[in-house]
């Protein structure tokens, strides 16, 4: 445990623990330390999954603390937070950000941040911002490619709050389960994804990520280098191909 921030581990997969209850507000030593613990998980090639979540039963986080957002700390607030979202984005191991309860602003932009957003029925989101006089430079970027334009500038220009059913109507949400099934959904997600090959999966968000990233003919010259050249030379691809054939579970060797 370190500025705000727990770190636990389970066999491949572990988890960040957001502990400034009872909002999870993210103050400058908690990005930091959020930054540096996601540079330092991109190192571990042992790491399938990557739970991000908030302390409590109150918020994942209500956001960024108001009071860096000073002419004197924004600069470092920024840096700091972006530079988080960019690990976090680029992570090696598939990342999932389980929301309960209040997830607003820089809270928002950091479970957008993850590849899958599991959420509870409880939740709900929005970008305040817009009410403060500012406005949130992550979104801006993140939310145009993933939720389109008018959705974005609906959700921006008002500040309104979203629950979530519509944040996953619009794809900000993966996965909505009742709050009491929450925690029993992420272990059968962290389960359906650490049974599969850890190479392959890893092949795969990077293939995703070309999709994410990149113009179409791009992420599909890149996907096809990476079946070609990476994938089709791991033990696992064949033996997953051999294991259907024989109608037997694959023996995954993880190389």
């Amino acid at each position: 445990m370190s500025h705000g921030l727990i770190v636990q581990r389970d066999g491949q997969v572990v988890t960040l623990t957001l502990n400034r209850p009872p909002l999870n507000i993210l103050d400058l030593d908690t990005l930091a330390a959020l930054r540096q613990q996601i540079e330092l998980l991109d190192q571990d090639e042992d790491l399938a999954v990557m739970v991000l979540r908030g302390a409590g039963e109150k918020a994942f986080s209500a956001g960024v603390s108001v009071k860096d957002h000073t002419r004197e700390l924004v600069p470092t607030m920024l840096e700091e937070f972006h530079a988080a979202i960019r690990g976090l984005r680029q992570l090696k191991a598939v990342s999932v950000a389980v929301v309960r309860g209040h997830c607003l602003g820089g809270g928002m932009e950091l479970a957008a941040g993850c590849d899958i957003v599991l959420a509870s029925d409880d939740s709900h989101f929005a970008q305040p911002e817009i009410e403060l006089g500012c406005f949130p430079p992550l979104a801006t970027a993140l939310y145009p490619k993933r939720l389109g334009a008018a959705k974005t500038f609906d959700l921006l220009l008002t500040g309104r709050s979203i629950d979530c059913n519509e944040a996953e109507q619009i794809g900000f949400v993966s996965r909505q389960v009742p709050v009491a099934r929450l925690e029993a959904e992420l272990e059968r997600l962290v389960d359906q994804i650490t049974r599969k090959s850890l190479p392959v999966v890893r092949l795969l968000k990077r293939a995703i990520l070309a999709g994410r990233d990149r113009s179409f003919d791009e992420a599909l010259a890149e996907s096809e280098r990476l079946y070609l050249e990476e994938l089709i030379e791991t033990e696992d691809m064949h033996e997953g191909l051999a294991a259907f054939l024989e109608k037997r579970p694959p023996n995954w060797k993880n190389r």
